[in-house]
């Protein structure tokens, strides 16, 4: 190419990149602004109660998601959790919805952190998309989920004399729902059982779980950072037989003992995965166990850091490693995973906890064997029961211009 012809293209391309950006901003709607902001609190039920796991007491039958309805001059409502305050959201009012859409960088910028799932889902109302179109869709059709559920009923008072006919019922139970796959909380000897004793009992329900579900359903483990690496080494080589798929949070995060973890199931031949991150607060405090190649599974916070964060994450770890992130306590945030799941590359499974509310429908979602179907509807899909929401909601605040 001679160089008259090289500057011609160079000088073209800044105008080219231009006429990319007008063409795309005109397919956009022009002008849906915000006109109304509802907060409310949505209860929803677990079909079991849950009892403790190592860190933490009961934790109960129902789960509170903090949501927000987001109306606009267009007719279009957005519904979704959302922890922002007041003040935050009340800086939306009049504000125009495109404003805010940076399709590009998959991303809404916007003063709400992460709580910007309505935002999302009035994106894809006005776009007549699902959200996680508007994500790429770069992940599989049917989302892999497993059932995070399996707590420590056997220290409930009422499972004292059956807490093993108990665990089978809960499996039983999650297979109805429709999963084939069940993580198990462990680490009873940190807190609420003598060390040697829990650490038995542990064991003890593993080898139930897994002759009641068979050689092909995947089971993971959770210890909430009740073991020690010297204890996680020892419960791999006491349970040979047990195929535990992945190891959540066994110890508080350090790459070095995750490397060397990863040493001692490399040299045993396991094919078992370490899990860890959610309780980080940042997702870069994830990157150095990235670049260790110290964690196969990374499970920021979907609640937390939400959309952009998880996005971040994801393309932050890459093809060195898989995004699982850690949903517990928030139905609504399971509905977010799913679109995550279907938009990413590099999504393991997304974590249920079952919960079930008759005031959000979320009609075309369904799970079978294992693997979840997110619906085309545009947007997430979800809406408001009216009836319902009326005679049992009372707003937390009602936002006007």
């Amino acid at each position: 190419m001679d160089r008259r012809r090289f500057l011609a293209l160079s000088s073209a391309l800044p105008a080219a990149a231009a006429f990319h950006r007008a063409a795309w901003a005109d397919d956009l709607p022009k002008d849906i602004r915000i006109t109304r902001i509802v907060g409310f609190d949505l209860v929803s039920r677990r079909a079991k109660f849950c009892g403790k796991n190592s860190r933490l007491d009961d934790h109960g039958d129902q789960a509170r998601d903090r949501m927000v309805r987001m109306y606009t001059s267009a007719g279009l409502e957005g519904i979704g959790n959302c922890r922002a305050a007041e003040k935050e959201l009340s800086t939306l009012l009049g504000r125009n919805l495109f404003e805010l859409f940076r399709r590009q960088e998959k991303k809404m910028q916007s003063p709400l952190g992460p709580g910007t799932m309505p935002l999302w889902d009035l994106a894809g109302k006005a776009l007549r998309k699902p959200v996680f179109r508007l994500l790429g869709a770069g992940g599989a059709e049917r989302v892999p989920c497993y059932d995070g559920s399996i707590y420590f009923s056997d220290l409930l008072p009422a499972y004292a004399q059956t807490w093993a006919d108990r665990f089978r019922e809960e499996i039983d139970l999650g297979f109805r729902r429709g999963h084939r796959a069940f993580k198990i909380k462990i680490g009873r000897g940190a807190r609420w059982m003598p060390a040697e004793e829990g650490y038995a009992r542990d064991k003890e329900v593993i080898r139930l779980l897994r002759r009641h579900v068979g050689p092909d359903i995947l089971l993971g483990a959770d210890a909430n950072d009740g073991y020690t690496l010297e204890r996680t080494r020892q419960l791999i080589g006491d349970l040979p037989d047990s195929r535990l798929a992945f190891l959540e949070e066994m110890f508080p995060e350090n790459a070095d003992s995750y490397r060397a973890l990863k040493e001692f199931l490399r040299q045993q031949r396991y094919r078992t995965l370490i899990a860890d991150g959610e309780g980080q607060t940042a997702i870069e405090t994830l990157a150095p166990f990235v670049q260790a190649g110290a964690i196969d599974v990374y499970q920021a916070d979907m609640n937390r850091f939400g959309i952009e964060g998880i996005l971040q994450e994801s393309a932050m770890v890459g093809k060195r490693g898989k995004i699982a992130p850690h949903n517990w306590g928030s139905l609504v945030g399971f509905y977010m995973i799913l679109h995550v799941g279907r938009a990413i590359p590099n999504f393991y499974r997304a974590e249920n906890d079952p919960l079930d509310s008759d005031i959000l429908l979320a009609d075309g979602y369904s799970l079978s064997d294992g693997l979840a179907t997110v619906p085309e509807a545009p947007g997430f899909g979800l809406r408001i029961h009216e009836e319902k929401f009326a005679a049992r909601i009372q707003p937390r605040f009602d936002l006007r211009p």
